[in-house]
């Protein structure tokens, strides 16, 4: 990731703080409905999922140039996503949910840069991720 994207990544933090949770609501409610299969993974969340996951967008977005202090969190993320089966396959529909939502919740103000870095910065999280889960799962 080049250090443009995570400037513009840096300064999405303080809306994505204001509205994490309508932004991770609407990704939810996107997710299930376009892909309906990925249901299933969700049925043991907790009712504040969404809060959950609102915090961790942010967390990763205010410390985009800092992920050494994210170590503990994706390790916690990677745990939960082996204990309750989530594949790589499943990270693409999650990237295209959160992005419609990012998009549908911020309007206008969700230029093509800001989206674009975005994408860039979802897929580095998504592949860091699935390499800790491969190592969790092959631990198994």
């Amino acid at each position: 990731m080049n250090d443009e994207t995570k400037a513009i990544i840096k300064a999405t933090a303080p809306v994505l703080k204001q509205h994490g949770e309508a932004i991770t609501t609407a990704m939810y409610k996107v997710l299930f409905e376009k892909y309906p299969q990925t249901q299933e993974l969700f049925k043991h969340a907790s009712p504040d999922q969404h809060k959950k996951l609102a915090n961790a967008v942010y967390a990763y977005a205010a410390n985009i140039d800092h992920l050494e202090n994210l170590a503990k969190g994706i390790e916690q993320i990677a745990t939960v996503h082996v204990k309750t089966n989530i594949l790589p396959e499943h990270y693409p529909m999650v990237g295209d949910a959160l992005l419609q939502a990012i998009k549908s919740v911020l309007g206008d103000a969700a230029t093509d840069e800001i989206m674009a870095a975005w994408e860039e910065a979802y897929g580095f999280l998504a592949n860091v991720l699935m390499a800790r889960e491969k190592e969790l799962y092959a631990a198994l």
